[in-house]
């Protein structure tokens, strides 16, 4: 295996949101489990079968320091897969090849199925459209050619980072 790209997150929602210091300790874990823990479980399945040069791709968020209301618990679950990212990339370098990298592509905001269901989302998404310098949002495209290219032997000097693709949302929002 040469490249894997991890792209699964789950909240539980289905209480409807409340504010983070209310959040419940069974969907703190099971977003967890789901969100992040999944990195290291499939990395270890697919460990035997990783190349020497194999580049692994998990997928973040822009910033996991800026506390937004409509997020939620996912932002601190998203920091987490960051740190993952850099604790796997060092543990990976010496189990498997020290020319293995493990990066993430930490997107702002995209129009997706998945993102529709966070309550609040779509205004966030709206609003940074608005903010955005080049006055429209993150497309799904650029932030899969992000990953493209972290896949590419010519991002191989880059490993355990996370690459902000955000079409200049932190700028402004």
């Amino acid at each position: 295996v040469d490249g894997l790209v991890h792209s699964i997150a789950f909240a539980n929602y289905s209480q409807g949101f409340r504010p983070f210091h209310e959040t419940l300790k069974a969907d703190f874990l099971q977003a967890v489990d789901v969100s992040c823990f999944s990195l290291i479980n499939v990395v270890n399945r697919l460990r035997p079968l990783l190349s020497a040069r194999a580049s692994l791709v998990t997928m973040s968020i822009s910033t996991s320091r800026m506390a937004s209301e409509s997020y939620g618990y996912m932002g601190p679950i998203k920091a987490a897969l960051d740190s993952t990212v850099a604790f796997l990339a060092k543990s990976l370098a010496v189990a498997v090849s020290p020319e293995i990298r493990v990066n993430a592509v930490g997107a702002g905001l995209l129009k997706t199925s998945s993102s529709a269901g966070i309550p609040g989302y779509i205004d966030a998404y709206l609003y940074a459209e608005q903010v955005i310098p080049r006055g429209r949002a993150l497309e799904t495209r650029e932030a899969a050619d992000a990953v493209a290219f972290l896949l590419s032997p010519r991002s191989s000097g880059i490993n355990a980072q996370t690459l902000v693709v955000d079409a200049g949302m932190s700028i402004n929002y």
